[in-house]
């Protein structure tokens, strides 16, 4: 696969809590300049990029982040805000603990109500793969399932660990025909980035390749041969 095509699976991010518009603004010239699927960016920012990019460029942004245990009303109203100033796609974090607690009708509305608050807009939620046992996260598959989201996703990248390639197989393997995945958090290389996709993830949450590719735009670079 080219990284020109892999770049396309991609939702050029940068959500750390020191991020300036100048920079915002790079990552959305950069975005546009590689044809990446989005730019994921602080709520904060996402009147400002929609005007910026004028359409060229899907703007996203992430709810209940990172940590997940807002209110629902909280959530909504996050999700409400976003949308009116632009935002064309929506990540947000489940409640972890509600999960943990076995609280799925609860996250099951939960999710429902957000996606009807992004009325047609895609919705993909974050579950953070890391701190699930394996049982919670098919869980999650079927909860996500039902509740009628677009993505399921694995990582805030603000957590103990991002995505894996065992984690984007099972959930691949367990959510609905209708419901894709997204491998977030320490995609670093495009070889890795070809892998993810090719086991089922549609959406690959990062900022490292559109910055490889920058470094190297005639070939597909990879970061770990640079590390040597």
């Amino acid at each position: 696969m080219e990284a020109k095509e892999i770049l396309t699976h991609v939702d050029h991010t940068l959500l750390t809590q020191t991020a300036t518009w100048e920079e915002i603004r790079q990552i959305l010239d950069d975005a546009m300049k590689y044809d990446t699927a989005s730019a994921c960016i602080p709520a904060s920012y996402v009147k400002a990029a929609a005007e910026y990019v004028d359409g060229k460029l899907p703007i996203c942004t992430v709810i209940g982040f990172p940590n997940g245990y807002s209110t629902m009303a909280a959530k909504v109203f996050e999700t409400k805000d976003a949308i009116a100033n632009g935002a064309s796609e929506i990540d947000m974090v489940i409640n972890i603990g509600h999960l943990k607690d076995g609280k799925y009708e609860e996250i099951e509305d939960e999710i429902r109500r957000i996606h009807e608050t992004c009325n047609g807009r895609i919705l993909k939620v974050i579950i953070e793969n890391c701190l699930l046992t394996e049982e919670e996260k098919i869980k999650m598959c079927e909860i996500v399932t039902k509740a009628g989201a677009e993505y399921i996703k694995t990582s805030t990248g603000f957590s103990t660990e991002g995505a894996t390639f065992a984690d984007v197989k099972l959930m691949k393997t367990h959510v609905g025909k209708n419901v894709k995945v997204k491998a977030a958090g320490g995609i670093s290389s495009f070889d890795d980035a070809e892998e993810f996709i090719r086991l089922g993830a549609e959406r690959l949450g990062t900022s490292r390749l559109v910055k490889l590719m920058k470094n190297s735009p005639d070939k597909k670079p990879d970061i770990r041969k640079q590390k040597q």
